[in-house]
């Protein structure tokens, strides 16, 4: 009998297995009257990321399982597909469970949704562009612009945001190196310290094409290694954001929901929902809420119109939401019912976002405890005071401007943060999925704030 039991730790199934049942054990230990629930399973990921990656990196080449380590850090520990396939599968669930208050929400909160999308991502991208004077001017940090900028989609845990922000980065690093020979001593210097800290100016007067292609490529490197460093900070920051403001800001979420309740069923009375009776389950139904879902993230709307040459998309997440919302709050079509036990939907719920957050730490584990131990540190405390102080504007706001419900604002907050892993911490600190309408409701405004502010820090002198 033979057993390889390298190849056995290095196997994405063992791993995620692994992860999900210590994370929901994790979840369930009590620190004082809090316990992290299925967010548990984010934290182990994030540790077991973090040594089975420390383990690949230790065979050399020669080893027996060289050539399996290499290909299972090249896929990222976890293949891609398998955090968007949990991915999916939690958005769609959720979706359907919320869409029966979603035509209320909207008549409630309408207008207040799409501003707290704007102003939440406008706040993360305030902040980081802060961050970037402060950590390269007056710190005189090694990382560069577009590490920190690349921070800003990490900290939002926004994907189309990063798919923006390379784009842009190229754009801009571009022009730097075409516009090198006419720039001031001190602009080519900084552009010189991005290449290697050791060059002069004076050895310099001109970039060869070799130099300009490595700044360019720095450049789109240094946007993704900042979103892997501030995504899961990000992610976070967001889980526990959601479960202690309503300790810190004594919210009674009890006397929310209650409130909630009493909101959504004046509201339900006055035209804003439609009573369907419900079926036990329908995979049938659940399978065409996720293509149709999916295939409307794949649209994609030119805003050449306002000036900007960038493509915006909802993406796989906000797609597959807006496109379960949808068909949720229609109900039923033939003999085809959305409208299902919500129960038994929970259930599939909990089971995806169990394993999407256990593979989004195992994704990015290493990446954490790098950074905390060595020069990403600087990075790592960007992304949280940008996802800090964008949380933070999201709630005052929404909370004392807007005045809006706990139960709405929890879900908001987190579709303003464009913040999966915080949805599911959102309904699992609160004990129900109502917050998954004020996250569909802002998430669409929050991912083209996303993509027009990280277009415009990059047009801002840095």
């Amino acid at each position: 009998m033979e057993f390889e039991l390298a190849k056995w730790i290095m196997n994405p199934f063992v791993l995620m297995f692994v992860a999900v049942f210590t994370g929901m054990m994790f979840g369930k230990i009590k620190f004082g009257k809090f316990n992290f629930g299925v967010s548990g399973t984010l934290f182990t990921g994030l540790l077991f990321g973090w040594v089975v990656v420390k383990y690949a990196k230790g065979f050399v080449e020669g080893d027996d399982y060289f050539s399996a380590a290499q290909s299972f850090l090249g896929k990222g520990i976890i293949p891609k597909d398998f955090f968007y396939l949990f991915l999916i599968l939690f958005v769609a669930t959720v979706g359907l469970l919320a869409s029966k208050d979603i035509g209320a929400v909207l008549k409630k909160y309408g207008l207040k949704f799409v501003l707290l999308g704007v102003i939440i991502t406008f706040a993360g991208a305030a902040t980081t562009y802060g961050m970037t004077i402060f950590t390269t001017k007056v710190l005189n940090s090694d990382s560069t612009p577009y590490e920190v900028s690349g921070v800003y989609t990490g900290a939002l845990t926004s994907s189309p945001g990063l798919a923006a922000a390379t784009e842009t980065a190229t754009k801009h690093a571009t022009n730097l190196v075409t516009e090198y020979a006419e720039m001031a001593d001190d602009e080519k210097a900084k552009v010189l310290k991005q290449l290697d800290k050791d060059f002069k100016v004076s050895d310099y007067p001109e970039l060869t094409d070799d130099m300009k292609t490595k700044f360019i490529q720095n450049a789109e490197a240094g946007i993704g290694v900042g979103h892997a460093i501030g995504y899961p900070f990000g992610v976070i920051i967001v889980i526990i954001a959601v479960n202690f403001f309503p300790k810190i800001f004594r919210i009674n979420i009890e006397e929310e929901q209650k409130i909630f309740n009493r909101e959504m069923e004046e509201a339900r009375k006055a035209g804003g929902g439609r009573e369907i009776k419900e079926t036990d389950f329908d995979l049938i139904a659940l399978c065409i809420a996720m293509l149709f879902g999916y295939t409307i993230g794949r649209f994609g709307v030119d805003l050449g119109f306002i000036g900007i040459d960038q493509v915006f998309s909802l993406g796989s997440t906000g797609g597959v939401l807006v496109g379960s919302l949808i068909l949720g709050y229609i109900g039923k079509i033939g003999p085809i019912n959305f409208r299902m036990n919500s129960r038994i939907l929970g259930i599939v719920r909990q089971l995806s976002l169990a394993f999407f957050l256990a593979i989004v730490g195992l994704r990015y584990g290493f990446k954490v405890f790098d950074a905390l131990a060595g020069s990403g540190v600087i990075l790592a405390v960007v992304g949280l005071v940008v996802g800090l102080v964008a949380m933070m504007v999201g709630f005052l706001v929404g909370k004392y401007i807007f005045k809006i419900n706990w139960i709405m604002l929890s879900g908001a907050i987190c579709g303003g943060m464009t913040s999966t892993p915080g949805l599911g911490a959102a309904v699992d600190a609160i004990g129900s999925d109502d917050p998954a309408a004020g996250y569909g409701a802002t998430y669409p405004f929050a991912l083209l704030g996303m993509v027009l502010f990280t277009i415009i820090l990059h047009g801002l002198p840095m």
